[in-house]
This record gives structure tokens, C-alpha cells and sequence, in this order.
């Protein structure tokens, strides 16, 4: 199997890699828009699960990463539900991670046990413990693929940052103690910096805000009235939305319409139809600098400054008014 991929170039897959990419779990991922609700208000926020998982599997490899590690990254998204995070604030899961209460489960009743069996491997062993596998997933603020794959992809794919500078921030990273850490100070601001046009300008964006709101309520509204179920999530984003789009609930029909490309919102602190507040996600790579390991911050005041701009944004939410929907 060739993979081309935007960020990490071309790279041929095999063996176990190649049968779980082809797994029905892993497959139903392109089904599954990373953005939630945004792309349904912006058809060009269109990245998805599938995209992330491949990206990060790749990678974890670009950085010397274990088969096993790999695998991990590659399936660590698999039990998001339709609509990814948007069913956090459907259940007022303030923790944003549903998919992680779910992924024992999910893993547990599909093909990947057997997959995995087959090539000796442990899936328990693999899948069940992330703390073993520091490449892929490190708590905030520190770098790890996964929330460098999802930041580089979004924000290339959205026009933020181009190859140029992914591939001049690859360049400069590297695994030192089992973490992932930058060269220079310079490739930190960089990242930083677009970590928080990731978090801060799309994930806080009014449009997207607004998108997560409006398609919350109309998911309230079809699991109270029994349309769908919790199990309905675990299809894709075009099936839960068919179920939703055929129901004959005028209510949830009322919702839907106001769903689409063409809404027109704006900030607005002082005049505003709705206000909410996101997971707090704060980035302070890892510096190497000379002999040591140093945080970014102790070393910029602009990734200091750039730090406590974005908290006081996540602080205080997204005050939003609609002006045509």
C-alpha cells in the first residue's frame, strides 16, 4: 500500500499496518470530519479522522517510533463518534473525551483483537495502556504527535501554513528521553504560534462555535426523542445525519435548517446570541538547548505573551451573534 501524504511525503505500507488501515473500524474514520460540526457550516473545514489517524501512524515512523507505537497512533482515534467532540457537549462531558471512555469497548467488539492476534501481537498490551507510548501522547503543554499531526494538518489544509515551514519544523524535531522536543527556540515560536491559530482562530472561530451549538441542540433533541442512540454515533457523519434529516420531528426539522454554509455570525462581546467556552489547550514545547531541556517559555517572551493571550481567550469563550442563518 502507497500512502501520499501532504505533510510526511510518500510511504509504503505493509503487514499488520496495511490490514488495520483496512479494517472496517479504521475505514469508517473518513466518514468521520475531525472538526465536528464545522464542516457542515464550511465545507472546506473537511479533514478527517482518517487523515489524523494515517498522519499520526506516519508520523510517529518519521520519528523513529516503534511498530507497536505506531499501531497505537493509528488506531487511537477509532471510537470517535459521529461528529467527533460534538458529543462532549451533548452529554456536557466538560472533559471533551467521550471516545476515550468508549475506546475499550469499541476495540474490544471489533476485527482489530483478531488482526492483531494474528501477527502476535497483544492488543491489551498495545491499546490499552498510552502512558508506554510518549511519542504519541504526552499531556499539555508538551509536544506529541498527536497534537502536532491534528495542528499541522488543520492548519495546512485551511491555508494557515504551507510545506515549507511543516517540513522546517519536522526538520528541527527530534525524540530526546522519549519526548518529542525541538532544536531552536525559533521552530518553538513557530509552532506555538500556529498551535494557537489552531485552538484559538478555528476551534474558537464564531462560525465553528456556532456550527457546535446548533447541531448539539438537534442531537439533544433526537436522542431525547429516541430518532437515534448513542450506538447511532458510532456510524458516520452522513449516515446519523440522513437518520436526523428523514425524521418527521418538526422541532428537530426547525434546528437542521439552521445548518448550512451560507450562516453569517460575527464576535461580539456586548451584543451576543450565544457564548461558549472550550476545553482549555495550552502548547509549551520543549526546548533543547545546548545540554538541556528547557521549557519554551522560559526562553520567549513571545511564547510567554502568546501563552496568556490564549489563555484569557479560552477563559473567557466565544461571545457570538448571528447576523443571518
Amino acid at each position: 500500500m502507497r500512502i501520499i501524504d501532504d505533510l510526511y511525503g510518500t510511504f509504503y505500507i505493509d503487514g499488520i499496518l496495511e490490514e488495520l488501515i483496512l479494517s472496517s473500524p479504521v475505514q469508517r474514520l473518513k466518514g468521520i470530519y475531525q472538526g465536528g460540526a464545522s464542516f457542515l457550516v464550511n465545507n472546506k473545514w473537511n479533514v478527517t479522522r482518517y487523515d489524523h489517524s494515517i498522519g499520526v501512524m506516519l508520523l510517529i515512523k518519521k520519528l523513529g517510533g516503534t511498530l507497536e507505537e505506531q499501531i497505537a497512533g493509528l488506531l487511537h482515534d477509532v471510537s470517535h463518534t459521529a461528529f467527533s467532540h460534538v458529543i462532549d457537549f451533548v452529554l456536557e462531558n466538560m472533559e471533551e473525551n467521550y471516545h476515550e471512555k468508549i475506546f475499550r469497548s469499541i476495540i474490544t467488539k471489533s476485527e482489530i483483537p483478531n488482526i492483531l492476534t494474528k501477527y502476535g501481537y497483544h492488543y491489551q498490551q498495545i491499546l490499552f495502556d498510552d502512558s508506554k507510548w510518549s511519542i504519541l501522547e504526552r499531556p499539555i503543554p508538551e509536544l506529541c504527535a498527536d497534537r502536532v499531526d491534528y495542528t499541522l494538518r488543520d492548519m495546512y489544509q485551511y491555508g494557515q501554513i504551507n510545506t515549507q515551514e511543516i517540513q522546517q519544523f519536522l526538520a528541527n524535531s527530534i525524540i530526546v528521553d522519549d519526548q518529542m522536543v525541538v532544536k531552536n527556540i525559533e521552530s518553538a515560536e513557530w509552532f506555538v504560534n500556529t498551535y494557537y491559530k489552531e485552538v484559538i482562530d478555528f476551534f474558537m472561530n464564531p462560525l465553528n462555535i456556532y456550527g457546535y451549538d446548533t447541531l448539539t441542540k438537534a442531537l439533544k433533541i433526537a436522542l431525547d426523542k429516541k430518532i437515534i442512540t448513542l450506538d447511532t454515533l458510532l456510524e458516520t457523519d452522513a449516515n446519523v445525519m440522513n437518520y436526523l434529516r428523514t425524521s418527521s420531528d418538526e422541532e428537530l426539522q426547525a434546528i437542521l435548517k439552521l445548518i448550512h454554509p451560507n450562516v453569517i455570525v460575527k464576535e461580539d462581546k456586548n451584543n451576543f446570541d450565544l457564548h461558549r467556552k472550550n476545553k482549555l489547550r495550552m502548547i509549551d514545547p520543549t526546548v533543547r538547548f545546548g545540554d538541556e531541556l528547557i521549557k519554551a517559555s522560559n526562553l520567549s517572551e513571545t511564547i510567554k505573551r502568546l501563552g496568556e493571550v490564549a489563555k484569557k481567550k479560552a477563559e473567557e469563550g466565544m461571545f457570538v451573534k448571528i447576523i443571518a442563518n
